[in-house]
């Protein structure tokens, strides 16, 4: 790896401005002196007055992408620096992760050269380290279940059996359910010793599978005997989760016998408390390859959790093969200096992609599939579409002002315009092709996050509001969402989408599910309106949420500080009144990824509170135990 020739430092104080300042020095390490150049850095805390900051000429924003150019005649001798200040912020920073995330410089002769960045310091205090998220913890029963059966009357024993084997008579699907569960902690274990044999083995013990349909849906039954072990189940979900539950009992004996044990005899009676047991991932901010979407995939069927919600849009990228409109995946991922989508979130002056081909999609539905995990696809409409816009200029309003609006993170008029034809061809054709890869009988369409003001200067919405008697943004929105849900309907799929969903009229309540994230009253409002609903509120669920006030501690603030404490006892029903809850269909961890610059942020804030989430999706609320699920938790493979 070649010597970087430049790095950036940053610190932010609260004085100098409404919303303090930062002071960034640039070094050059290079042997030439540096002239001539612009500075670019990608931030989430943007600059909103370009006229508020010293020693430096503030050119353009977009988002967070930041570009500043030194006053005239700044040269730096090499191991000299550049120090600038910026204080016109639209919010404080209160996390390390509040500065710059990338950064590059433009030559005079207009290369991009990357530069290094440091971590943001707080400027005149002392940036205590966070604490310790999680307790010791405490068990009551030695068993190492993640989530926490409904029901559990077992003895624990002293030893435990090297595999368990299927009894003689198992059925083919018996055994390959056993094969399945084996590969999954085989892919999560690596250096695991395998739970399960298919052959009969001196020193394991046999494993009876018995169809019970009085069971409850993915529900199972296990019962301890001297000789063998039953498996009762009403359904494949059942038995798997039964297989599951057995492979973490043998792991967590095997792996950590002082602390736990493996029954020996009694029962575990199980089932699920919501039948939606989410989690989503934003791959827009952030690509993922296929490899770890998949990897994900495992660990939640692990945990027991039953959909991947995939966020496959945003403004930052179009990231889902559209074969009519291959722009999307060329034009419309690629982030780069010179490219129509400016660096953001932490690229630097390499251009970036990533997208999954349809070939790659089939094979991550099929993989969730094998593991009972359902995938419901997103695509984020009307709002959020700048990079849909950069790549099919033909759906904008030619007649509309740019930056007319802006959405709230900063993106200049980023919303599919309802009043455009083509707008609901395009939509027609990206329909027929995902309804094609996703089996889910739902399609997410976002429906979050437009800002209010969008289209209010396109004359052909302005047309268009005239003669349908719309008024304001909303309303126009939900005019398009109703349409939206007609092309749906058409196809044979239900509409999900974010609370927003709702506003300016909103679209029929029936085949429609929504996910309340503003925050927890906004879902018994959507269940009274006869939607039905996912709770899933930032203040709880997103795990982009920073764990800690500390200013070391990674991640977002907007919807406060989340620690793991917090999550595992946030109870979704809450103050639900009775005659609702048939309406809240379960819960949701949201991964979004501004902040997972690393696989290192990612495990840190996604871990231990997911497999917290998955608890409180699974176990009866008089069944959780903060103290024993600190105590489990360490057991949860990541990413």
């Amino acid at each position: 790896m070649e010597t970087a020739s430049y790095r950036l430092e940053s610190t932010w104080q609260p004085d100098g401005g409404p919303n303090g300042r930062f002071t960034f020095t640039l070094f050059n390490l290079s042997d030439a002196p540096l002239s001539g150049f612009k500075l670019v850095y990608t931030s989430l805390t943007r600059v909103i007055d370009r006229a508020a900051c010293e020693n430096a000429v503030f050119l353009r924003r977009n988002a967070n992408f930041h570009e500043f150019a030194p006053p005239e005649g700044v040269a730096i001798e090499p191991g000299n620096n550049w120090t600038f200040t910026v204080s016109g912020l639209h919010r404080p920073a209160k996390h390390c992760t509040d500065g710059a995330k990338s950064a590059y410089v433009t030559l005079a002769d207009g290369k991009h050269v990357t530069v290094l960045v440091s971590d943001l310091l707080l400027e005149n205090a002392v940036s205590e380290p966070p604490p310790v998220l999680l307790p010791e913890g405490k068990l009551d029963l030695p068993f190492a279940l993640q989530p926490w059966p409904a029901s559990i009357d077992a003895k624990p024993g002293e030893g435990f059996p090297v595999v368990l084997y299927p009894a003689e008579g198992s059925s083919s699907d018996d055994l390959r359910a056993i094969s399945t569960v084996l590969s999954l902690f085989r892919r999560l274990f690596e250096s695991g010793h395998a739970p399960f044999n298919l052959a009969a083995s001196p020193q394991g013990r046999a494993l009876r599978f018995v169809k019970d349909i009085s069971l409850a849906a993915e529900g199972y039954k296990l019962v301890f005997g001297a000789d063998e072990i039953t498996l009762s189940h009403a359904d494949a979900a059942g038995r798997q989760y039964g297989l599951t539950s057995l492979a973490q009992l043998l792991h967590g004996a095997r792996s950590n016998p002082n602390t736990f044990r493996f029954p020996i005899s009694g029962t575990i009676a199980d089932q699920p408390r919501y039948g939606w047991r989410g989690c989503h991932l934003d791959v827009s901010r952030q690509f993922y390859p296929s490899a770890d979407v998949k990897r994900l995939i495992d660990i939640l069927a692990w945990l027991k959790l039953n959909i991947f919600h995939w966020h496959l849009t945003d403004d930052e990228a179009w990231r889902l093969e559209i074969k009519a409109y291959p722009q999307l995946t060329t034009t419309g991922v690629l982030r780069g200096p010179d490219e129509p989508l400016l660096p953001q979130l932490g690229n630097s002056a390499e251009p970036v992609g990533g997208f999954y081909s349809q070939d790659e999609v089939r094979e991550i539905v099929a993989h969730a599939a094998s593991l009972s995990v359902e995938v419901v696809p997103e695509i984020d409409i009307p709002g959020h579409n700048a990079a849909t816009l950069a790549a099919l200029p033909d759906l904008t309003d030619g007649q509309e002002a740019p930056e007319s609006y802006h959405s709230v993170q900063g993106y200049p008029n980023n919303a599919l315009n309802p009043a455009i034809p083509l707008t609901y061809e395009f939509l027609e054709k990206v329909f027929d092709e995902m309804v094609e890869l996703f089996p889910s009988s739902y399609i997410h369409i976002g429906g979050d996050e437009v800002a209010n003001g969008s289209w209010l200067a396109s004359p052909l919405a302005r047309k268009l509001m005239e003669q349908e008697g719309i008024e304001g943004t909303f309303a126009l929105q939900s005019y398009f969402l109703k349409r939206v849900k007609d092309m749906l309907t058409a196809r044979g799929r239900k509409l999900a989408g974010w609370n927003e969903v709702a506003h300016g009229g909103g679209v029929a309540a029936a085949d429609t599910l929504l996910m309340a994230w503003e925050n927890p009253q906004v879902g018994i409002d959507l269940a009274r309106e006869g939607y039905e609903v996912v709770i899933t509120p930032g203040q709880a669920y997103y795990l982009d949420m920073v764990q800690d006030e500390a200013f070391q501690e990674p991640g977002a603030s907007w919807a406060g500080t989340v620690p793991p404490a917090h999550t595992y006892g946030y109870e979704a029903e809450g103050d639900f009144p009775e005659e609702l809850r048939s309406k809240m269909k379960g819960v949701q961890a949201c991964i979004w990824s501004e902040h997972f610059l690393s696989r290192g942020y990612f495990n840190h804030l996604v871990f231990p509170r997911l497999p917290a989430i998955a608890e409180a999706a699974w176990t009866p609320k008089a069944a959780k135990d903060w103290l024993r699920f600190c105590a489990i938790v360490p057991l949860s493979p990541k990413l």
